[in-house]
């Protein structure tokens, strides 16, 4: 069984010897030095994450988290709160663009029921209960089920990673998850709503200011305590929300890559932060998205996106989209040639 106190304790710091030998070893391939840019600096980052100089990233791991969330009733969303069922559906037909993307880059991919208001026949159900409570008017979950949802990610990626995975992506799917994130990542930064609150799926300027103002209604009446992540997740999270949190710790606590997706996975990476400094450093930021929250978490996380696409669907789409660029860092030192292997001088280079 899963302890998660223990896991979180056992995350150890990257390995920065081993990305000193493997930064050595980069240097002596048939190139200029530093020439390949991003991509140099991503296998020596991968290198002091897996402690490997030469490490495996693929099949990447992506499991997609859904559930639904009480503060949907507030019309926070420019879909209804059923379009989280109908989704999950689609997933599991093949339809959505997360299976289009993982299957792209030969992923194994799981969509868990995390916590969907509606029993879909099919899914992985690990249902934490049937939505969260309205967190503008009472708090989204007990403590006891905030920890039942870190738990449930970790299981889930202990599975993911006993099936092959050498890197792993979180998604998720919940009609009023940015609503949420907003709240959790100004919760634990002290960031003010309406800096971190956008369009999430598509809502105009009016809506928005209205959505802020509930995140903001919100903090004042439950006051998160932002050194208690548990309690910040509890009062204003979504339950898909604590999974991908936990699926991050646990792929730190096995030394294995974490490829952030957009601002609603960004928030689970903060609040797993916060749980134990050492998380961070697992985690690779995918891509930029156009939710305004999005570059100040990852500023928060001390981390740089690799592109910037304009995207802002979730899902885990963003992060199987950029995987090629992170299987790149570990092909090159994996199986580009040396100078001396090569028989190429380097002694003009």
């Amino acid at each position: 069984m899963i302890d998660v106190y223990q896991i979180i304790d056992a995350i150890k710091p990257l390995d920065k010897a081993k990305g000193q030998e493997a930064e050595a070893y980069i240097n002596t391939l048939t190139k200029p030095l530093q020439s390949l840019g991003e991509i140099e600096r991503l296998a020596v980052q991968l290198a002091e994450m897996t402690g490997e100089v030469k490490p495996d990233v693929s099949p990447p791991g992506v499991i997609v988290f859904a559930a639904d969330h009480g503060i949907a009733e507030e019309g926070i969303s420019a879909y209804p709160q059923e379009v989280t069922g109908q989704m999950v559906r689609n997933f599991l037909a093949g339809g959505a663009a997360i299976n289009v993307f993982t299957k792209r880059v030969n992923g194994l991919l799981e969509i868990v029921d995390a916590g969907v208001k509606a029993d879909i026949p099919g899914v992985r159900t690990e249902k934490i209960g049937y939505g969260t409570k309205n967190f503008a008017a009472e708090p989204a979950m007990s403590r006891k089920d905030a920890l039942r949802s870190i738990h449930m990610g970790m299981r889930l990626a202990e599975e993911t990673i006993e099936r092959g995975a050498k890197l792993l992506i979180p998604g998720e799917m919940g009609i009023g998850n940015t609503t949420s994130s907003s709240a959790i990542s100004a919760a634990l930064t002290g960031i003010k709503p309406e800096d971190l609150t956008g369009r999430g799926t598509g809502i105009d300027s009016k809506q928005i200011s209205f959505k802020s103002e509930i995140i903001r209604r919100a903090l004042e009446l439950h006051r998160p305590d932002p050194n208690d992540p548990l309690d910040v997740l509890s009062k204003v999270g979504g339950f898909e929300i604590g999974a991908m949190a936990g699926a991050m710790l646990y792929a730190a606590y096995r030394r294995i890559p974490v490829l952030l997706d957009g601002f609603i996975c960004t928030t689970a990476a903060l609040l797993a932060a916060h749980l134990t400094e050492h998380a961070k450093d697992y985690m690779i930021a995918g891509h930029l998205s156009v939710e305004p929250g999005h570059l100040l978490i990852l500023d928060r996380l001390g981390k740089k996106p690799l592109v910037s696409m304009g995207l802002r669907l979730g899902e885990g789409t963003g992060a199987a989209l950029v995987f090629p660029f992170v299987q790149a860092a570990s092909d090159m030192v994996k199986n580009m040639a040396t100078f001396d292997s090569a028989g190429v001088s380097k002694e003009h280079i």
